[in-house]
Order: structure tokens, then C-alpha cells, then sequence
């Protein structure tokens, strides 16, 4: 039997599609985390601390990993997955300028899927977000 492998993702968040491409090389153990949750369905708030960015708190969820390729300072388009530790378990979009934080302080996520698509919608996403409260974001493999 063969294998398939998902290289990129069709993310649905609020009224948008983008196309994300997973980060196979440089984070293949979160990759293959992250699609083996697939379809991964969630809701994305405006960050509190790090700038311009969107998140999805996971609280305790464990996807087994630790850090790989990870970053505090991920660029327009990056997402990152924080496995959790001093702080609960997330996933952060960001859409701007982002120094990724909580209120226990600096955190670093590991870089995973970067916006192909759409980027272009992503400073309004983050602001439907900021001004327009939860949007609902889903996760499935683009074949």
C-alpha cells in the first residue's frame, strides 16, 4: 500500500480559504503531528501579548512533540505550534510584526506551515478577529 503524504493544507478560517504548506523538512515530527490530527477544527482569537497575530488555545493537548524549527519571532504567514510546558498549548498565526508571548513570558513555537495562499487576507482576518470577537478555523489535507 502506499503512502500519501499531505504537503499542503486548505485552511477555512472565518469567510477565508488559504492554502498553507506544511514545513516537512524543517519540522517534519510537528508536521506529522499535526496531519495525523487532521481534520483539525478550532477557533482563532486575537493575541493578547505577542502583536499581530491570531491564536488557538489548546490548553492541555498533547500532540507529543517538543522543539523543532521553533521561533519567537515567526513572519506574516508562519504558524507555529507551541507544544506547551511553562504555558498552555497553542497555535499561533501570525499576520504582522509578532514576539511571540504569554503572560509568563517569552515562548517559542515550532515554525510548521506557511501561508501559500491568501496571504494577502490575512491583516483583515486578524482584524475581523481583533474587532469581530472568535472565528472558527479548520484544517484538512488539499489533495
Amino acid at each position: 500500500m502506499r503512502r500519501i503524504v499531505v504537503e499542503k493544507l486548505k485552511i477555512i478560517a472565518g469567510p477565508m480559504e488559504l492554502v498553507g504548506r506544511l514545513e516537512l523538512e524543517a519540522a517534519p515530527k510537528t508536521c506529522a503531528a499535526f496531519v495525523a490530527a487532521l481534520p483539525f477544527v478550532s477557533n482563532i482569537v486575537h493575541v493578547r501579548w505577542s502583536g499581530e497575530g491570531v491564536w488557538m488555545p489548546l490548553g492541555d493537548l498533547d500532540f507529543g512533540v517538543s522543539y523543532e524549527n521553533h521561533t519567537s519571532f515567526p513572519a506574516p504567514g508562519q504558524m507555529v505550534l507551541y507544544p506547551g510546558g511553562i504555558s498552555e498549548t497553542e497555535i499561533l498565526l501570525a499576520y504582522g510584526g509578532v514576539h511571540f508571548a504569554s503572560k509568563v513570558g517569552q515562548l517559542a513555537g515550532n515554525h510548521f506551515l506557511t501561508i501559500t495562499e491568501g496571504q494577502e487576507r490575512l491583516y483583515e482576518l486578524g482584524r475581523m478577529c481583533l474587532w469581530k470577537g472568535a472565528q472558527p478555523i479548520r484544517f484538512e489535507p488539499l489533495v
